[in-house]
């Protein structure tokens, strides 16, 4: 499929008109060129956003190289202006596994700096298919499920080069997380059956920083929210929050909708599926296409159809039908627009400054997962706040030094 450059550009002067933080980097990165000589290779989802942070990298003086992370999350107007722009893209919406994995291959073969990973099957394959760290300082990374891969690769004691967790910055999880994934999640879910969440029995399966904006979002659409966890503390959040808790095989036996948000695999299997409630829609918004077994579907149905667009019917031998939403790919950009866009200026925002980082210090990191440092995280938050026309409180010089000490107590 051919995008339109004309209507991409449109799309990415929409999505850098309304990502102030990132434009504010793209900025400075243009002033003083902190990737002169570098090469980066970045596996996301290709769509205006990410063209965004692709093009304030490039201004930085990166050669930047840019293919899909998911082979129905690509915007192609976008990709056929940000090529126009000078950026070599390796995406196409609805692509084959093998093309998504030439590109895959592609990024490594460009023997980057930096990468930009979500999901880390780029990271996956620089620790599969070549011996040694090659020129790559260091890779930062977006995601629940990359974040997984990294630590265990870390903790196998395998990790050939430092990354930094973007996922769990304060500017990520909370917002991102949160309301980026609760809102676009539901965006992609009417977009692909026009169907009423108010009065359904929506299921949630994960009750991390992504499941809670989701559970939230169902909840203030008038839906009757049930959580599943595995994790105690979690449930006991949930329940604390108003939701219902109880075990996936109980839950599916009256839910309406299942939205997967857990960053495992086969969250909705076999056996869920043969108590499955006649009609129940199957949403993911996990990283990758294994939270919903479809061999297991494609198992138990007798009879498999396209019921409309991002929409499959599996009819099961009684008559029941379950429908799988987006191929059960990520719901919020198989069949919606992902995130929104100012969420994503704050996640590309602490991309951005992440790989800046690496560039500078990522020869002299230590070989594991690091945090993203608190000040980039801060510089995040004031430069979001200020568009906003919100100013804060400064802390004094008394309470700086009270935090300081411990002596103070009951007066």
């Amino acid at each position: 499929m051919t995008g339109d450059v004309e209507r991409g550009r449109l799309k990415i002067e929409w999505a850098r008109t309304h990502m102030p933080v990132l434009e504010g980097i793209r900025r400075r990165f243009e002033a003083e060129q902190p990737f002169t000589g570098l090469t980066i290779s970045a596996m996301l989802h290709v769509e205006s956003k990410t063209c965004a942070l692709a093009l304030a990298l490039k201004a930085g003086g990166a050669d930047i190289r840019l293919a899909a992370s998911n082979p129905l999350s690509t915007d192609d107007d976008a990709v056929a202006a940000v090529r126009e722009a000078g950026v070599e893209t390796l995406a196409e919406k609805g692509e084959s596994l093998s093309r998504y994995r030439a590109g895959v291959q592609a990024m490594l073969d460009a023997d980057p700096d930096v990468i930009v990973d979500d999901g880390a099957d780029l990271v996956a394959l620089a620790h599969t298919a070549r011996a040694d760290r090659g020129k790559v300082r260091g890779s930062t990374e977006e995601t629940t499920t990359g974040v997984t891969r990294l630590r265990a690769l870390e903790k196998s004691g395998k990790l050939r080069f430092p990354a930094i967790d973007v996922n769990d910055a304060e500017m990520k999880h909370l917002f991102d997380n949160r309301y980026g994934t609760g809102q676009s999640t539901l965006d992609g879910i009417f977009s692909a059956t026009n169907l009423l969440i108010a009065g359904k029995v929506c299921v949630v399966a994960g009750y991390g920083w992504c499941g809670k904006g989701v559970a939230a979002r169902l909840r203030g659409m008038g839906g009757d929210v049930v959580v599943t966890e595995v994790d105690p503390v979690r449930a006991l959040e949930a329940r604390l929050d108003g939701f219902r808790v109880m075990p996936m095989l109980d839950a599916a036996q009256s839910a309406d909708l299942i939205v997967t948000v857990t960053g495992t695999t086969g969250v909705v299997a076999a056996e869920h599926l043969k108590v499955l409630k006649d009609g129940c829609l199957l949403a993911n918004s996990g990283h990758f296409d294994v939270e919903i077994s479809k061999k297991d579907l494609e198992g138990l149905a007798v009879s498999h159809r396209t019921a409309r667009p991002d929409v499959e019917e599996y009819r099961f031998a009684d008559g029941r039908r379950a429908y799988l939403l987006g191929e059960g790919r990520l719901i919020n950009l198989a069949a919606g627009q992902g995130h929104p866009v100012e969420i994503m200026d704050l996640s590309f925002a602490l991309q951005a400054l992440s790989a800046e980082h690496l560039a500078k210090y990522g020869r002299s990191m230590e070989l594991r997962v690091h945090r993203v440092p608190a000040a980039l995280d801060r510089a995040v938050a004031e430069a979001a706040l200020a568009p906003m026309g919100v100013r804060i409180d400064r802390p004094t010089s008394e309470q700086e030094r009270y935090a300081r000490e411990w002596e103070g107590g009951t007066s």
